[in-house]
């Protein structure tokens, strides 16, 4: 006997990128909106979705054994639905098609259309959508969100940077903006819901533009619909990160002052390969200017490791600017060939085994500098929103401070969203460690003991 349509249940995965996750949200609203139901346990589930990344090799393999699981899983249980979402859908189409265990593949721009493919799927037609639009924003979509304290929220999509390495401008299209309005209405209900935190998200959120106004703009009436509610945002290119911006997060008592500032590499030639359209100077000078303008401010980049033709001295210039500026973190991957991009048809000159000892020298010395940086703030107190339980110990809590470091400490009277005064007693290049010193949850708890 079939499963009636209203009733159906749906587990869905998400890999890849924060964008991933706030589409997943979006997927849960629209076949919330269509009936369905979703569930956290896949022995239950009439349809399998899984949103994916394809920003890089091993990001798509590490999917793909897991779409093996799930073929597994539809052979004992015939009748259940397997879809492929997100970027590989939009990159691997007709090849995921292909694959008898695939019943759906979908877009990034297409998520509408889930609950009618999904209908017509179970009659036995394969559903296929993945036109990319130059105007779908899923402003009008109200996201399924579960975690009550901190939020993801697409403000804008797509990205016309081109970097020859990036697959993004293929998968996910052009930019489009949300409207500030609608934006500033989705957080004033994250609010009321009780969220303490909302990240902005875009491929480039400093592209950001609604009519007349940029995301200095937005940036300032997000963090003006509730003072007590952090603002985050990512992620940056640098060519877009403009002076506005930067007086916004140095002015805006409730914007984080933490920036993720993808740099890649710091070689000028690698930069002009890469069509990141800015020099190692330039960057530099960013970086000193925000360093003025925040005091404090913590700052992260990505790095690409092994992009053709890179040479060693070329390494070593990244080496060398990683020294001189002294991230807060860094997140480095080796380079991967991606199809249809302009770097595709570059040969991929420098082997495996050199990308991966390029790749840790760098993880290396970044680990030496966060763990120096992290030391500096041993003995003193600092102030995290807590996120909860940590996932080694029960017993042990973790937060997050303004400026995006991880801070684990015993358990007392802290309940999710709660803020905590730490005194951070050690620490290593990940995580802060310390003790509550009695600040914002032990107050909580005592307001809630005496009413």
């Amino acid at each position: 006997m079939s499963t009636s349509f209203h009733s159906r249940r749906v587990y869905l995965e998400t890999y890849g990128c924060q964008m991933n996750v706030a589409d997943s949200e979006v997927v849960g609203g629209i076949l919330s909106r269509g009936g369905f139901e979703l569930t956290g346990r896949i022995a239950e589930a009439d349809v399998i979705l899984v949103n994916t990344c394809a920003i890089r090799e091993n990001a798509e393999q590490r999917i793909y054994g897991r779409l093996g699981l799930f073929s597994t899983f539809k052979r004992g249980r015939p009748g259940t639905l397997v879809g492929v979402l997100g970027c590989m859908a939009e990159r691997l189409r007709r090849d995921l098609l292909d694959e008898d265990w695939v019943d759906l593949v979908v877009g990034p721009d297409e998520y509408r259309k889930l609950p009618a493919l999904i209908e017509r799927a179970f009659d036995g037609e394969k559903g296929i959508a993945v036109r990319l639009s130059r105007v779908e924003n899923y402003d009008d979509i109200t996201p399924l969100r579960t975690d009550g304290v901190s939020a993801w929220l697409s403000v804008m999509r797509g990205c016309d940077k081109f970097c020859t390495f990036c697959v993004v401008p293929f998968t996910r299209g052009r930019e489009r903006s949300r409207s500030v309005e609608s934006i500033v209405s989705e957080v004033e209900a994250l609010v009321e819901g009780g969220y303490r935190e909302v990240t902005l998200l875009g491929q480039n959120v400093n592209s950001f533009r609604d009519r007349t106004r940029d995301f200095a703009d937005l940036m300032r009436a997000v963090a003006a619909v509730d003072r007590d509610m952090r603002v985050r945002f990512t992620t940056s290119h640098p060519q877009d990160m403009s002076e506005r911006l930067i007086e916004a997060i140095a002015t805006e008592p409730n914007i984080c002052k933490y920036i993720h500032l993808p740099v890649q590499s710091g070689a000028d030639r690698i930069l002009a390969l890469m069509n990141r359209t800015y020099t190692v100077s330039r960057y530099r000078s960013l970086i000193e200017r925000i360093r003025q303008s925040i005091p404090g401010v913590a700052l992260s980049t990505d790095i690409i490791s092994g992009f053709p033709s890179e040479t060693e001295a070329e390494h070593r210039m990244t080496i060398d600017l990683l020294g001189e500026l002294r991230f807060d973190g860094a997140f480095t991957f080796k380079y991967s060939p991606r199809e249809n991009t302009r770097a595709w048809e570059m040969p991929d000159d420098v082997p495996e085994e050199e990308k991966g000892r390029r790749v840790q020298e760098i993880t290396e010395l970044q680990h030496a500098i966060a763990l120096e940086q992290n030391r500096t703030l041993v003995g003193t107190v600092v102030r995290i929103l807590v996120d909860g339980p940590s996932r080694k110990s029960p017993a042990d809590y973790t937060g997050r401070t303004d400026t995006n470091r991880t801070v684990v400490f015993p358990r007392t009277a802290e309940e999710p969203g709660d803020e905590a005064d730490i005194r951070i007693d050690r620490a290593n290049s990940a995580t802060l460690i310390g003790v509550n010193t009695g600040g914002t949850g032990a107050v909580r708890a005592f307001e809630e003991s005496a009413a």
